[in-house]
């Protein structure tokens, strides 16, 4: 049992101004695991406070003094690499190789890529008739979700410490353990006090508070829409500037010279990945017409290689979804697939002889309209859906007509037709035949999948004013 109450504020792990706390639950046993503090106005007010105070020094600190806590914090995070991968497994679910294939190393990277974005970084530039200089925003309040506990908390905080941005963080009250350590972390790293806060908490009243405070000049929020155009409406008030990385319901475009077990493969690890519950997972399989039935049987055949089950156990691929909530929001959106679609495999239901913990069946529709309800909603679960085209521009078509517009992806072997859709699909991150992620690739999306880039420099820059200086004299 983890019963972390405080916050950590201006340096130190202080106790909350409040007395309520909220469960966290083991997804897999639907046991507690453990409890946070369900923090207070005045908890935030407090981070606030130590954040704006801590503005001036930090602000000013050098590019080396930032690289060297960068790299100080990517250290620290190894020690706890253990520790890292059980506390993921066990608050979200995450089976213990995803941990530590996929969650582990990517809060890793961002660290390690800030710093080296940040060697190269220029935040002057002589432009001729003006000196351009690129300053810290100010205050920064990150909201982060609960589906990627390390891997969203550590391209948020690192690129604002390349910025040299104070913050306040607010993990996801389903999965804050992961946060806590990464605060443990970055208290021993040397990160001046007053540069970094966590304050724990309900969205309602810490999350509401960070995208109103008038303190707060910046806020960068990963989660869903419905939140994030809130996170907007208060933040208005106030005019501070604001990043949203959103949802997403991304194509697979399969091209006719494509390999079809790897197109399968490539379809299943999108509904397999984490339960399904990653903002930017291949949820649309565009498939020719004439490789329909070679691809539904491949996909039927290769099932088995994605077994699910208790996250701690070897040779799992798929564990529970992350609480009883998201468990009956994905059920309810396989009960509208069965009305809509053929379902080729899944369905609604817990997969047999994993009575408790917040399992779902890995599920498959076929001969889907691209304007179904589950063709069109992001369902955050394992769950995708297969729609047939006859000609590549048409499956261009059908993958653009969404709300969202935040990743894609490509299999196939042509040069130029890979190029060519590449091109014309309206997302933010393209991937080819299973590419490796870069993590100086700017990762977010186009309409409503979000404003604003994080990653490499892109991320950096979020967290920059521009100033122009006119007669700047010459040193």
């Amino acid at each position: 049992m983890r019963n972390e109450t405080k916050h950590y504020i201006n340096g130190e792990w202080v106790e909350s101004t409040g007395s309520e706390t909220i469960d966290v639950i083991n997804p897999a046993t639907e046991e507690v695991m453990g409890k946070i503090s369900s923090g207070t106005e005045e908890d935030l007010d407090k981070a606030v406070k130590a954040a704006r105070a801590a503005f001036p020094s930090f602000s000013r600190s050098t590019k080396e003094e930032r690289i060297q806590w960068l790299k100080n914090i990517a250290e620290g995070y190894e020690k706890r690499k253990e520790e890292l991968i059980s506390v993921m497994t066990d608050e979200l679910g995450a089976p213990l190789t995803v941990s530590e294939e996929v969650h582990y190393p990517m809060g890793l990277g961002h660290f390690q890529q800030a710093a080296d974005s940040l060697a190269d970084f220029s935040f002057s530039e002589d432009r001729g008739g003006h000196t351009l200089l690129k300053e810290s925003i100010g205050v920064s309040g990150l909201i982060t979700p609960w589906n990627f506990p390390t891997n969203q908390a550590s391209t948020k905080i690192a690129s604002a410490i390349a910025a040299g941005s104070p913050v306040i963080l607010k993990p996801a009250s389903k999965t804050p353990f992961a946060a806590i350590i990464l605060a443990e972390i970055i208290d021993e790293a040397g990160v001046p006090k007053g540069a970094f806060n966590l304050v724990n908490g309900s969205g309602s009243v810490i999350g509401n508070g960070i995208s109103s405070h008038p303190g707060i000049d910046f806020v960068s929020f990963t989660g869903s829409g419905t939140v994030g155009e809130k996170i907007m409406k208060n933040a208005a008030e106030t005019i501070k500037k604001v990043a949203l990385e959103l949802g997403g319901k991304s194509p697979i475009i399969v091209l006719d010279d494509a390999d079809v077990e790897e197109a399968a493969k490539t379809a299943l690890s999108n509904i397999m990945n984490n339960t399904g519950q990653v903002c930017s997972a291949g949820t649309r399989v565009f498939i020719p017409q004439s490789m329909k039935q070679s691809f539904e049987e491949s996909l039927l055949d290769q099932l088995s290689n994605f077994p699910v089950g208790d996250p701690r156990k070897e040779g799992i691929a798929m564990g529970p979804l992350v609480s009883e909530d998201q468990w009956e929001t994905v059920q309810s959106y396989i009960k509208k697939g069965e009305k809509e679609a053929t379902l080729l495999t899944g369905g609604t239901g817990k997969p047999e002889g994993l009575d408790t913990g917040y399992y779902a069946k890995p599920t498959i529709f076929t001969d889907v309209s691209n304007d179904s309800v589950i063709a069109q909603e992001e369902i955050f679960g394992p769950v995708t859906t297969v729609i047939t085209y006859d000609e590549v521009d048409e499956a261009i078509e059908m993958a653009n007509a969404t709300v969202y517009g935040l990743a894609g992806y490509i299999v196939g072997k042509d040069p130029e037709t890979i190029k060519y859709v590449a091109s014309n699909i309206r997302a933010g991150r393209i991937k080819v035949n299973g590419e490796k992620t870069d993590f100086n690739g700017p990762f977010g999306g186009f309409k409503q999948s979000g404003i604003g880039r994080e990653w490499g420099d892109f991320g950096i820059e979020e967290y920059l004013e521009i100033k122009s200086v006119h007669g700047m004299p010459s040193s």
